[in-house]
């Protein structure tokens, strides 16, 4: 919001780039040249009013109303800052806007895409492991940005390759190398004025992207681990960071699968591959999961199935573990295995109380009841 707004609704307005413990670090919309030199005026006398951050970034707190009534403030929330102190650089959170879209992992609001990064080599590119990552980020209703970085690795005619066999699977990769300086101004234009969640394993490059895209960023960077070629974590937490030409670009911690958590019969439409399919056709069944049942316009020859199979199981299991923890009854519970792709089963489980030693509270109970019954 610009200073104008400001004064016509008399009210601080900003975007929370941080969470600390108890503590917000929201930064203020810009101010017009008359707001601004009020803030530096009320400011001037405990401190040089050019030494103040502009625009004002505030350490805030959360009012006991907004906890009372179970208010969360997540990273990117809009809020309003009431009673700010400009010199000790502090104020209070004391209303949060109504939000346009919100994450759970990341915990993060008002996204407009993902920006997802993945290596082409050093670690190598996994099919596996970036079609989970493809299918988390269209699970989010999200616009998907694909960035492949450590081009430089792999000649022209590899990256080829991978290009077209990234386009059957309904996406159009960029090829860049943060070290060499490619294409990282072509990844920055889709960045513009918009709030992008930068995602990916771990020693793909992340941070390394954020520090060349902003300068004033400076986020550690890990080197790839030589025994197991995976990255190592490097970020901590969530945190926002304005871009230079408009916009801010948040980066999250690293991990190497994400939960395969969404409904099992939504799971087929974040395969844009198909999403094409299903647009030209339909399956005989309403509530066709494209395994084994007859008619099924998806069910068929296109690389990316068999993971769609693998993710169908997994989330199927999720969805019967929280069945199975809603129903305390339940006789059934869920084993991970040791060994493969995070996958898991359900087994028997022992009957409650049948192989349960009887507390010797509940002894002395019976017998005093036994002792009565007799009277």
């Amino acid at each position: 919001m610009t200073g104008k707004n400001f004064a016509a609704t008399g009210q601080l307005l900003g975007t929370v780039v941080a969470v600390q413990a108890n503590f917000y670090r929201v930064q203020l919309d810009e101010e017009d040249g008359e707001m601004r030199e009020m803030r530096e005026m009320r400011g001037m006398k405990e401190q040089d009013p050019s030494s103040l951050s502009y625009p004002p970034l505030l350490l805030c707190t959360r009012r006991t109303r907004l906890k009372k009534i179970g208010q969360q403030v997540m990273v990117g929330d809009r809020v309003v800052v009431e009673e700010p102190d400009w010199a000790g650089g502090r104020g209070a959170i004391a209303e949060v806007l109504p939000r346009q879209s919100e994450l759970d992992r990341p915990a993060i609001a008002n996204v407009n895409q993902i920006l997802l990064v993945f290596a082409v080599a050093d670690p190598p590119l996994e099919p596996y492991q970036l079609s989970r990552f493809l299918i988390k980020a269209e699970s989010t209703d999200l616009d998907v940005l694909l960035c492949l970085n450590k081009s430089d690795l792999i000649s022209p005619q590899e990256q080829q390759q991978v290009s077209d066999r990234l386009l059957g699977w309904g996406y159009q990769p960029i090829f860049i190398s943060v070290k060499d300086g490619i294409n990282t101004e072509q990844a920055a234009r889709y960045l513009s004025n918009k709030i992008t969640v930068i995602a990916g394993p771990s020693g793909v490059g992340k941070s390394s992207l954020i520090n060349t895209l902003i300068d004033s960023a400076k986020l550690r960077v890990g080197e790839v681990s030589g025994k197991l070629a995976r990255g190592r974590h490097t970020t901590r937490h969530i945190e926002l960071f304005e871009l230079p030409k408009g916009g801010m670009l948040a980066d999250t911690p690293g991990f190497n699968q994400p939960d395969m958590d969404c409904i099992p019969e939504e799971l087929i439409h974040y395969f844009p591959e198909a999403r094409k399919r299903l647009a030209v056709a339909s399956c005989r069944f309403s509530d066709c999961l494209h395994r084994d049942e007859p008619e099924c316009a998806v069910r068929g020859d296109w690389e990316r199935y068999e993971h769609y199979l693998e993710f169908l199981d997994a989330a199927i299991a999720h969805q019967t573990q929280v069945h199975e923890q809603a129903d305390p009854e339940s006789t059934m519970k869920l084993k991970s295995k040791s060994k493969g792709k995070g996958q898991s089963q359900y087994e028997p489980k022992l009957e409650s109380k049948k192989y349960r030693r009887i507390s010797r509270k509940t002894q002395l109970q019976d017998l005093q009841e036994l002792y009565r019954d007799e009277e």
